[in-house]
């Protein structure tokens, strides 16, 4: 059972049917050329009142189910598309680890890493290549610095579609290879990502493809929304604080539109508060909450390289979910988050990629300035593998 009614604009609140309208609201994007943040994003309207009674049959029919029950059946009741259309690769259900190893207290590390291309990406890949196979479109495109490059490839390749993509050539080797070995097509940009990201809008606006750039496509925001729902899942409560890695606001996003919608279908009762963690040269979202007027990253080189945006997409939707969940950014050096990601690999043998190693950079800071209270659940969201660019790591000796 499908219970996707609309889609409705982020910025005016118009609805629209699901197949009047692609990508973003026709009235709030008129306006819009490429490097500027997506106006009009659009997010997808469900009928709340019978997810909240299947919800209630399943839980009176499985009382006694498992948190992976849980998370099929959540993940389920709110997709925009029915199963069959589902690439056969298994995406989500990841492990939600809760270590005591990193500052003597509890804290949930949810690891993305285990994907099929080792990202959280391939949550929104799945659900736009499953798009295409319910339209019978052959071709998809997309603008990557690498993680979603390499995570549409594998989708595509399992779904029989054509993967074309536009990613910078200073891109990791690693994230590169992935393309590459599932017969991507690939143009690499001698520019940044908001230079590809263009280069994927123009090239959309002249082939017969689907367009998968993060926010661009409300179905990414509806795929990265399944890590929030696993999260009520496994956990059984609503987290009190959640850590995201933070570039284009997407991820950020969709954690917060998981618990939008479990909120209205009377299963949650609550927001998390969303932490934004970001890298010091690429903080525009963390300047736009600190001072309501959006201004570009200036020069956003980092380590980091999957949370490194000038332009960040989402940006705007994200402040709202900032300020929805009472939430806040903040700005971690490219020296903390590599500190970070060897304590995680030591300390509970995690091997994330820089982006995700933010995360507990932004942790330390956030308890070194006692904005976190005490006894709270803190869930940290590690979103890519380490493997994915080995060369960021660095060893003292």
């Amino acid at each position: 059972m499908n219970y996707f009614n609309n889609y409705r604009c982020t910025r005016c609140g118009q609805e629209y049917e699901p197949d009047r309208v692609k990508y973003l609201c026709p009235v709030c994007s008129k306006d819009y050329q490429p490097g500027m943040p997506l106006p009009g994003i659009l997010e997808c309207v469900f009928d709340y009142a019978r997810i909240a009674i299947a919800w209630q049959e399943f839980c009176i029919a499985f009382p006694s189910a498992n948190p992976s029950q849980k998370i099929e059946e959540l993940c389920e009741l709110f997709s925009p598309l029915n199963k069959e259309y589902y690439p056969n690769l298994p995406v989500g259900n990841t492990p939600l680890i809760c270590s005591q190893s990193l500052v003597g207290e509890s804290l949930y590390l949810k690891f993305d890493g285990v994907n099929p291309s080792g990202s959280y990406k391939d949550r929104a890949s799945n659900l736009v290549v499953a798009e295409a196979k319910r339209l019978g479109i052959k071709e998809i495109v997309t603008a990557s610095t690498g993680n979603a490059a390499a995570s549409l490839a594998a989708l595509c390749a399992a779904a029989g579609i054509k993967a074309v993509i536009f990613a910078p050539a200073k891109a990791p080797p690693a994230k590169l290879v992935q393309i590459k070995i599932h017969k991507a097509e690939l143009h690499l940009v001698e520019g940044t990502y908001d230079d590809a990201f263009a280069a994927a809008l123009a090239y959309s606006a002249t082939h017969e493809c689907l367009n998968r750039n993060t926010a661009y496509h409300p179905f990414t925001i509806e795929g990265k929304k399944t890590g929030g729902l696993e999260l009520y899942a496994q956990l059984g409560v609503v987290p009190d604080y959640i850590f995201v890695p933070t570039g284009d606001g997407v991820i950020l996003c969709g954690i917060a539109k998981a618990f939008y919608d479990l909120k209205e279908a009377g299963i949650a009762d609550r927001l998390p508060i969303l932490v934004a963690a970001q890298s010091e040269s690429s903080d525009a979202i963390t300047s736009y909450w600190e001072t309501g007027v959006y201004k570009d990253a200036a020069k956003p080189q980092t380590v980091a390289d999957s949370i490194s945006v000038k332009t960040p997409s989402a940006a705007h939707l994200a402040l709202k979910v900032l300020k929805d969940t009472k939430g806040m950014g903040i700005r971690v050096s490219d020296e903390e988050i590599l500190s970070a990601q060897k304590m995680l690999a030591s300390r509970t043998g995690i091997f994330c990629e820089p982006s995700s190693a933010a995360t507990l950079a932004a942790y330390f800071q956030a308890r070194e300035h006692a904005l976190i209270k005490d006894q709270a659940i803190v869930v940290l969201m590690l979103t890519g593998h380490g493997l994915k660019d080995i060369n960021a790591v660095k060893f003292d000796d």
